[in-house]
Formats: C-alpha cells, structure tokens, sequence
C-alpha cells in the first residue's frame, strides 16, 4: 500500500461520497490495524493504529485493559476442561465474568510496575513494532475492510440526511422498472416507488425527471433502497402546494384536510390564518398559474379546493363543489343531507359516485345528496360515508410545527 497517496484518496472520497474525512481515516486506520493484527498479531490483541498523513508512517500499539480477580476469571488457557464448565453454565443463565486473557487484560500489581498510578478499568498502550509491508493477502484483506466501511459510513451518511428530510418533496430521476416497482436515482441515493404508490394509470419513462413525496427512510434490507417513495399519497398534493404557494409555506394560509384518489381527483380544505387573505384565491394563483402547476405534476389530476369552515353546513355544502348545494339538514350522528338542483345532480354525486364519496373523506361525514325537487328520494350513488381507516386528515407534522414556531 502506497501510504504517502492515502491522503489524496482520502480526500477524494470525503468529496464524491459526501463523507466527513476524519471518520474516512478512523475507517482506514481500523483497516490497517486489523491487518497488522492479520500478519504479525494474535487474534485476540487489541491492536490499534494512527496514521500520519503527512509523512505516510504509521504507529501501532496494543491496549491491555487493567484489572483484578474479581473482573475476569482466572482460569488458563490449557485448562480447557474447566473453561467449558464456565462456558456451560454461562449458556445455563448464569452472569459469567470475561476469562483473563493476557494479550488483552493485565493485573494491576503488574501494571503498577509500569505505571505507579494506574487505575481498575484504565487501558495501557504498548508499542508495536512499525511494520509497512503487510503482505499481500493482509493488504487485500485491508482493502476489502475499508471499502466496506467506507459503504457503511456512507449508507450512514445518507440514511441520517434524508431522514431529516421525510415527508418532503424530493426530486429524482427514474432509473428502472422491476415488477411494477419504480427505482429513482435521487443523486446519492437509490429511492424505490413500489407499485402501490404509483398513480394509477401514470406512465414512467427511463430517464424521466420527476418529483416524489419521501414516505419512510428505512434500514436498508437485502437489494431494497431504504428511501420509500411515492406519488399518490394525499400528503404529496399538499407539499406541492406548500412549494407552489408562499402562503401555505408561510403559515397564512394552512391546509386543513385532504382527500384524494390519485390519478383522478383531490379535494384540498384551506383556511386563512390571517384576515383579508382568501385561502383560496392564494392556492389557484394569478389565472390559475399555482393550482395548474401542481395538476401539471399530478398529470393533470382534478383538484377542488374548498373553503374549510367550523361551520358543519357550510363545510359539507362547499365539500361537494363544483356543485352548489342548496340546503343542508344535518343530524346528531355526523350524518348530513346535502340538496342539489336537479341539473347538478351528475356534478355532486361524480362518476361512480367519486364526488360525493370524496366530500364524505374530506369532511368525515356521512353524505346524502338528494335532489332538491325529490327530498325522499335516495338516489344511486347519491350515499357516502367516512371509514376510519380509509379517512385522511392533514396533520400538522412536527417539522411544520417547529418551522412554524421559528
């Protein structure tokens, strides 16, 4: 190993990986001591190295921790029999202290020959003899050690920044495509979109640039990326909201509830945290230009945005725009009936009843649209109502609220 070059390398991957330099050289420095340890030590020393990337020489020593006859047990090594004893009764339950070991433990009385203040617990250093050349299988093992440290230091590095960054939009590059599952090259890393959180009916083209709501930062398990990604979470409309209008991202206007089925249609709720600014004038923007990027991003997904009101009639009638309910009877159990002029009847309900069953999700109450000229009558498709597990409500996340706070 060429160690007066060690410092350039190091250097270059602190650069390219994004990696602090001094945890690159402890990474190396481990590496080396354990081929040192390989070649010219015994398995059980606790060798250690310092490397000084100026010169290129290296120090090694030992460390012997220091203790007495009640911090390790005192059998010898060629008494074998009576070690396995221990060892079964350890496996049986039993707190077995360590066995002493004299490449790793020292004695204090023998100890305090060296150092007259020494202490229990206290480690002493030993030099070793300097040695460069480790051989070639030694200098491949080292090399094996410091590039996989060097994979795990930066897995670490990436897994702590972005988990700062969960529950925000982040752009990425699609990559490939594996049984329904989209992977993105966000730049140092490899997020996964499983199939799931595709929009339906979106199509993904490699090489393709997109935006992408960071669902979990995950331990990395097997060939799985643990950046999960995905574009059809309701949450996902609300950041681009929060990007598109400074409003949202301020705090003066805030997003009370969201309803979505991805690929078709998002019902937003916003409300004005200060007076005179209309909540949703803010989110649509001049001619339209703030809610027509989000749909642009959404591949042209519908998107209502309503007005959010405490008031349960106002918020259930404005919950079924664009039609314009005329009357709403509400009872105790959260159940509403919503009447709609005959002509906007196909509006209210939506295809498939995707319209009214979105209100129903937005509010979290049960919906009955019912034609203004036939009360009594329940029409097909006209009836929605919440399930706990299918309603979704936008929380406030702790970050927002310390972004708030601030």
């Amino acid at each position: 190993m060429d160690l007066k070059s060690l410092n350039r390398i190091i250097e270059q991957i602190a650069d390219e990986k994004g990696l602090d330099k001094a945890a690159i050289l402890e990474v190396v420095e481990s590496a080396i001591s354990a081929a040192y340890r390989k070649e010219y030590g015994k398995r059980g020393e606790n060798i250690k190295a310092k490397l000084d990337l100026k010169t290129g020489n290296i120090n090694f020593w030992k460390t012997r921790l220091v203790v007495d006859e009640t911090m390790v047990i005192l059998v010898s090594e060629d008494n074998k029999e009576q070690r396995e004893k221990i060892r079964e009764r350890n496996i049986e339950g039993e707190e077995i202290l360590p066995f002493y070991s004299a490449d790793r433990h020292i004695l204090i009385n023998e100890a305090k020959e060296i150092k007259t203040d020494v202490q229990l617990g206290e480690e002493l250093e030993f030099p070793l003899e300097e040695h460069e050349d480790f051989g070639r299988i030694a200098a491949q093992a080292a090399k094996q050690v410091i590039l996989q440290k060097i994979k795990e230091a930066e897995r670490d590095s990436i897994r702590k920044e972005y988990q700062t960054r969960e529950g925000e939009i982040v752009s990425g590059v699609i990559q490939r495509m594996e049984r329904g599952n989209v992977y993105i090259d966000l730049g140092r890393a490899i997020g996964v979109m499983f199939f799931n959180e595709t929009i339906p009916g979106e199509f993904y083209k490699i090489g393709e640039r997109l935006r992408f709501y960071l669902l979990a930062v995950q331990e990395e398990s097997g060939r799985l990326p643990g950046l999960v990604l995905s574009r059809s979470h309701p949450k996902f409309v609300s950041k681009l909201f929060e990007i598109e209008v400074p409003e949202i991202h301020e705090g003066t206007v805030e997003i009370k509830a969201i309803a979505r089925e991805a690929g078709s249609r998002t019902k937003i709720a916003v409300a004005s945290t200060v007076s005179g600014v209309d909540p949703i004038g803010a989110c649509v923007g001049p001619r339209g230009t703030r809610v027509m990027a989000v749909t642009n991003e959404l591949g042209n997904e519908k998107i209502d945005i309503i007005e959010w009101s405490e008031d349960p009639d106002k918020f259930v009638a404005a919950s079924l725009s664009p039609a314009k309910a005329k009357g709403v009877e509400i009872s105790t159990k959260r159940e509403a009936k919503v009447f709609i002029p005959e002509d906007q009847l196909s509006l209210a309900i939506g295809k498939g009843g995707q319209n009214v069953r979105l209100a129903a999700k937005l509010t979290g109450w049960k919906i009955d649209v019912r034609s203004l000229s036939r009360p009594d009558e329940v029409l097909s498709e006209g009836v929605a109502a919440i399930e706990e597990e299918t309603a979704v409500a936008e929380e406030t996340s702790d970050v927002e609220k310390s972004k708030k706070e601030e």
